[in-house]
């Protein structure tokens, strides 16, 4: 990966919508180099897919929270279990297996708190091998990105 492609992932992270026109004169590139290079990061599993970020509030899932969970044993059995289990759950955006005092931080997202109450309620606490969990909710956002630096 060059400098073009740097600059050119750098780009298209800010703005998937430009246009290859657009991205050729930023690049100081023709329309066909950058197509191609474009192909060639999406062929390499470099650009791993394209989305429409959302703006939580605007759908009615503003309230962000972070919850910190402990399994009850750290066997393959219930580590697999788990990890099948919270993959199912819409409301949770992001589950990371992490080390220190828990085993899982899930990044949460819903309308509000009696949401996240009947979430936890009915949802995550019926998941199987769960110890305990602590609930973290975010008050405001000071950055966030998706935008990597290369």
């Amino acid at each position: 990966m060059d400098t073009i492609d740097k600059n050119l992932l750098q780009l298209l992270q800010t703005d998937t919508k430009k246009t290859t026109k657009e991205l050729s004169v930023k690049l100081n590139l023709s329309v066909t180099a950058v197509y191609e290079r474009v192909k060639k990061l999406e062929r390499e599993g470099i650009i791993d897919k394209y989305v429409a970020l959302l703006n939580r509030n605007k759908i009615n899932k503003g309230f962000m929270v972070f919850c910190h969970l402990k399994l009850l044993q750290h066997t393959k059995e219930f580590i697999n279990q788990f990890e099948k289990e919270v993959i199912k759950l819409n409301e949770v955006l992001e589950c990371f297996h992490v080390s220190g005092d828990y085993d899982y931080i899930l990044k949460i997202c819903v309308k509000d708190m009696e949401e996240y109450r009947e979430f936890m309620v009915t949802k995550l606490t019926s998941l199987q091998h769960i110890g305990s969990t602590h609930s973290t909710f975010m008050i405001g956002e000071v950055k966030n990105t998706t935008v990597i630096t290369i």
